[in-house]
């Protein structure tokens, strides 16, 4: 028999010790029947007016002496039926009063560990582990660790996804980190000042809410189509302010690694090897600064950010760090499309170019919002070929690069010629680039 808390091993190996979440657990997990009774209230909210109608205070009293018991019981049995080991090759975590699961998650399938801490997780000292796996659409999670755990787990888990023994992975430590750059809050506040999503929001509500006003004389209709369009402005600016503040990126052996937040702090990692896209987004209003925001496609990862705003020489230089032997070609190593083009897509044809390098293949598109894509080689899964019965009468084809991380780039308004002999080309290029690329590996 094995002692309490000792997963016993198949395999043969020693009992491998099981470890519970932080005690703090049971409160947030607590939440989960006052939940069920709001979405219930959601969806039918006739139905919750009437019940409260018919409440008196020993209902209510009674019902809370109900409730409020039953919930604290939830989540403490959820906290105490939850565990997780790590073993020579996976992580388990066990969960289930009435029925069991066990997640066997493996260590050389991980590829980033990021670290959370919510506002109300900052004052109580814990974290949140999320775990990318390839393979998995949505990120596995710890919830919640002590905040020093947190780390020393994360830690632990990357030097065996690394090839450590496990006697000494506990030992390596979390990789050292070195400060490539912070953006100021004051540049922040400013580039989303500049950002044309949230004034466009404004000016559709200076223009509609009026006009709502004059034809439904109907205070309720006005705020049900104002708070939406007010939300959005605020989430594209205010929003977005409370989560890239303090946006700080550092360069480790595991990767590149991003500190953010104003109430909720996050600590993600870009793992390395894993980008299929970047790119380099420049609005309107940010253009005289010399101002980008880079963005990323990562492979089975929610990381979709790298730098909410920076000037390009210092994102060119951050990208030349997450795509070795990649340099965004110059404005002029850029091919319009043909004059036909513009019988396709007018005026805006000629925010389409394209560049091809030996590293890279590199699209670009619009006018007001520009954005340039870099896909290196080694990445393209797929090239398609598109051309519609308009495109043909003009001589013109689409090219699309497919990645790992479902995406596409696409070469618009090709000459048709140029876009045959670039879908041969390209395949070739690629198989090229896998066959050279080095392996994805943890702290290479």
């Amino acid at each position: 028999m094995t002692a309490p808390g000792v997963q016993e091993d198949v395999t043969g190996r020693p009992p491998v010790a099981e470890r519970r979440l932080h005690p703090v657990t049971p409160l947030r997990r607590a939440w989960a029947p006052v939940a069920v009774l709001m979405g219930w209230a959601v969806h039918d909210p006739d139905g919750a007016q009437r019940q409260l109608t018919r409440l008196t205070t020993t209902t209510l009293l009674v019902g809370l002496g109900v409730l409020i018991p039953a919930a604290a019981l939830y989540g403490f049995l959820s906290w105490w039926f939850t565990h997780f080991a790590v073993t020579d090759s996976e992580l388990r975590v066990r969960t289930g009063l009435l029925f069991r699961r066990t997640a066997h998650i493996r260590l050389e399938r991980i590829q980033a560990i990021d670290v959370t801490q919510p506002l109300l997780a900052r004052v109580a000292g814990v974290a949140k582990l999320k775990l990318d796996v390839i393979g998995t659409d949505k990120k596995d999670e710890l919830a919640f660790l002590g905040a020093g755990e947190a780390r020393a787990l994360r830690a632990e888990l990357l030097a065996r996804a690394a090839g450590f023994a496990p006697e000494t992975a506990h030992e390596v430590g979390e990789a050292p980190s070195q400060r490539m750059l912070r953006v100021p809050p004051g540049v922040l506040a400013v580039s989303l000042l500049l950002t044309g999503a949230t004034w466009g929001w404004l000016l559709v509500a200076a223009v509609a809410l009026p006009l709502l006003w004059t034809v439904t004389h109907s205070l309720w209709t006005v705020l049900a189509a104002g708070v939406p369009m007010l939300g959005a402005a605020g989430a594209s600016s205010v929003g977005r302010f409370v989560a890239e503040y303090d946006w700080t990126l550092g360069e480790s052996p595991d990767g590149l690694r991003i500190d953010h937040g104003l109430l909720d702090r996050a600590h993600e990692t870009v793992p390395p090897g894993r980008v299929q896209t970047v790119r380099l987004v420049e609005p309107l209003l940010w253009r005289r600064r010399g101002w980008v925001r880079v963005e990323l496609d990562v492979a089975g990862s929610s990381n979709s950010l790298l730098l909410p705003v920076a000037p390009r020489a210092m994102a060119e230089s951050v990208v030349a760090r997450v795509l070795p032997g990649v340099t965004v070609p110059p404005p002029e190593a850029f091919s319009r499309p043909p004059q036909g083009a513009r019988w396709c897509v007018p005026v805006w044809w000629r925010g389409h170019g394209l560049a091809v390098t030996d590293a890279v293949f590199a699209a670009r598109r619009g006018l007001l919002r520009r954005s340039l894509s870099l896909v290196p080689h080694a990445k393209v899964q797929s090239v398609r070929l598109a051309q519609g019965p308009w495109q043909r009468a003009h001589g013109v084809a689409d090219v699309h690069v497919d990645t790992g991380a479902n995406g596409t780039v696409t070469a618009r308004l090709r000459p048709a010629d140029e876009a045959a002999a670039l879908l041969r080309a390209q395949a070739e290029r690629s198989r090229t680039g896998r066959r050279d690329a080095l392996p994805d590996r943890w702290m290479a």
